[in-house]
């Protein structure tokens, strides 16, 4: 074949190949999503003491949820959600230490410690020492800690909380980890990694020679009334929102009663997971239904804390995920109109909302460092009294 004919045949193909890259990138973040909620849900007005001294504090990271995330579940939740209860609001700036965009590991890293850190990096430094996290906080000061999230015991965001590694996926090692962090109740996914591992280790049985109960299901575990508790009823997440119904809601205030038994008050981190993986897939059904059904465990969190003297609930995020753009829709209706801007997160500043006593301290534009930092303050200030 001539030489002219082989590179018109190629630049033709090349054309074709680029054109076709485009148009699979137009119709992947570029298609208009719709979306109407069918079954809107009733928010009641809470009232919360802000003065005094915190007892405990609950920490609810909806994983990739913007302002654009709650405001389209507001409009599809017909104009309410039981955010809208909030205190305070402030927006929190979540570049990591390496990146303009950061992940769940160095964005949850800087939310448990205080501490910016490299992408990637879960509960260590830039240097990979291991960090103090909230829980460790909450131990030194004779309080009960514990966890809840919908996602795997290996994903970052838990991570941050029990566990130390320069990187996010070595997932048997971060599980090894949870052996000996500073908890006392643990409620996830991500069982299958627990046992049958390569290095022969039972962390079950690592867990329950610490003292842990480990229900298998949530029979089990509702039955539980008081000790340590490490729950993972599933191999990997768990199930849709669908699927699970109010299993956070539950598993959360499970948590906190049973670390309420603790005179000197607890922490608490709760986490929304699943509204990063449907960020990341672009499905604006799923993150929907995620999105709101965090919103509905974040109103019974705050029922919990409207009921219980000296509690500081705080909402935010630890970075954005999908780029989110609300672009029509009824109010009325519950119908939102949505387009993505990319599969992977984004470099927009998230909320902070703040409920309880001591929220008034969350108003304002800053670091999401501060956040640990704030938390800190509040409960060193209840130990020096």
């Amino acid at each position: 074949m001539h030489i002219k004919s082989i590179y018109l045949r190629l630049l033709t193909l090349s054309i074709f190949y680029g054109l076709f890259i485009q148009y699979g990138h137009s119709q992947q973040y570029g298609k208009m999503q719709t979306y109407t909620y069918s079954q809107p849900y009733t928010v009641d007005s809470l009232h919360s003491q802000m003065e005094g001294e915190v007892k405990n504090v609950i920490l609810m990271i909806g994983d990739g949820m913007s302002l654009m995330h709650v405001y389209t579940a507001w409009t599809a939740n017909r104009g309410h959600l039981w955010l809208d209860n909030a205190d305070a609001v402030g927006l929190s700036k979540t570049y990591c230490l390496d990146r303009l965009i950061t992940d769940s590991g160095a964005g949850g890293t800087a939310l448990s410690s205080g501490q910016k850190t490299t992408y990637h990096s879960v509960g260590v430094d830039s240097l990979g020492r291991p960090l103090e996290s909230l829980c460790t906080l909450a131990h030194q000061l004779d309080m009960s800690a514990g966890i809840a999230v919908t996602c795997r015991l290996w994903d970052a965001t838990p991570a941050d909380f029990c566990c130390h590694n320069v990187d996010r996926e070595e997932e048997l090692d971060l599980i090894a980890d949870y052996v000996d962090a500073d908890v006392d109740y643990v409620f996830g996914g991500g069982a299958k990694l627990f046992v049958n591992r390569p290095d022969k280790r039972n962390i079950f049985e690592e867990l329950e020679a610490k003292g842990f109960q480990l229900p298998k299901t949530w029979d089990e575990l509702s039955k539980i009334t008081s000790g340590k508790v490490f729950a993972v009823p599933y191999p990997k997440d768990t199930p849709l929102p669908k699927e699970r119904g109010d299993l956070l809601a539950r598993a959360s205030i499970k948590g906190m009663n049973l670390l309420n038994q603790n005179p000197n008050g607890f922490f608490m981190m709760i986490e929304g997971s699943q509204l990063d993986d449907y960020g990341h897939s672009n499905n604006l059904d799923l993150l929907m239904q995620e999105t709101l059904d965090f919103d509905q465990t974040v109103g019974a969190v705050m029922k919990w804390a409207e009921q219980h003297e000296g509690t500081l609930v705080i909402v935010t995020a630890d970075h954005e995920t999908g780029g989110l753009t609300l672009l029509g829709g009824d109010l009325a209706e519950g119908t939102v109109q949505c387009r993505f801007s990319t599969n992977s997160h984004s470099g927009v500043m998230v909320p902070v909302y703040a409920f309880g006593t001591g929220a008034q301290l969350f108003t304002g534009l800053y670091e999401n460092t501060a956040i640990y930092h704030k938390i800190k303050h509040l409960l060193e200030q209840k130990v020096k009294k």
